[in-house]
């Protein structure tokens, strides 16, 4: 998890972080500050060990590890030299995040991999197991930018999405003999595949899918691969960043770290399916930064060693 001390809206890259107008929107940081630490605390009192990333005043962004890149065999104990973080090409805005996270992973112990930076990549947020496969969600890479409308006011901010789809065979190659599954994003305010798909389960055998933020030929093959184990979003629960929930399984219990607020209906879903959800208030980060619990988690899985044997990792 990143130290939210900077947490502020920086290059405005997404939906949720502009005002109608345009303008940046202000956080309130001490509100932040404090559901961040509840929400590494419900992590700590589950028994994760959490690796904090050391605050940039030049890098607020650093509050969504999850864009950081993403990990081999994620859910495989074994000893961190068997496995490797592939690190992200993130936008613009926030490049400059990158050579913090080499620093801090390197220091502690991960062996890192890279892609060709002139590939856009933002890690698991696009590119995720579910059951047996790997999900990569894509979309248009544009030049975020103000443009014309006939509206009111007569402009609108173009975002774009974040990870660029010639990565396909690059990624299959380092996940095979596991298959890869691309889905094609068109909603802006779901810039990224983890704000409308989610995997839970023991196996990452559920998915919680909101259809719409999906090209319309993509939207049959969510059933065709999950069937019955699909859970599909209504709108409420998408526009609450449900499929932003972190997915943890400690033993024989399966837990759904779930954003606050949404609905009760959505919360017994989950538990029909064996796994108990934990809502966890992190609004601000949501309404000022468009990123919530998962987007807030860098998902580093279990670490074989000798002094701490099958406790997960988040970064």
């Amino acid at each position: 998890m990143g130290d939210p001390s900077h947490f502020s809206v920086k290059g405005g890259s997404n939906p949720h972080t502009r005002t109608r107008w345009g303008t940046r929107r202000h956080v309130d940081r001490a509100l932040a500050i404090r559901q961040w630490h509840r929400l590494k605390d419900t992590l700590t009192d589950l028994g994760v060990r959490v690796l904090v990333v050391p605050p940039d005043p030049g890098q607020p962004g650093l509050v969504y590890p999850a864009n950081a890149g993403f990990q081999t065999e994620v859910d495989t104990e074994k000893p961190l030299a068997e496995k490797t973080f592939y690190l992200s090409n993130l936008l613009p805005t926030r490049a400059g995040e990158k050579a913090h996270y080499r620093r801090v992973l390197e220091s502690a112990g991960f062996r890192l991999g890279e892609f060709d930076e002139r590939y856009r990549f933002e890690g698991e947020a696009d590119f995720f197991p579910a059951a047996d496969v790997y999900l990569f969600t894509c979309g248009r890479l544009e030049r975020q930018r103000f443009a014309p409308a006939l509206a009111f006011p007569p402009w609108k901010r173009v975002y774009g999405f974040r990870s660029d789809a010639r990565l396909e065979p690059q990624l299959a190659e380092i996940v095979a003999p596991k298959s890869v599954h691309r889905f094609d994003l068109i909603l802006e305010a779901h810039y990224h595949g983890d704000t409308a798909l989610c995997a839970f389960g023991p196996r990452r055998e559920h998915l919680l899918a909101y259809r719409d933020a999906f090209a319309p030929t993509d939207r049959p093959r969510l059933t065709a691969l999950f069937g019955d184990a699909l859970i599909e979003l209504a709108e409420e629960n998408a526009r609450r960043y449900a499929a932003n929930s972190f997915t943890l399984t400690q033993g024989s219990d399966s837990i759904l770290i779930m954003p606050d607020g949404v609905s009760s209906r959505l919360r017994d879903q989950v538990r029909e399916r064996g796994v108990t959800p934990i809502p966890v208030d992190v609004s601000e980060f949501l309404k000022k930064g468009g990123g919530s619990v998962k987007c807030m988690i860098g998902d580093l899985g279990p670490v074989a060693s000798e002094t701490h044997e099958n406790s997960p990792v988040s970064g």
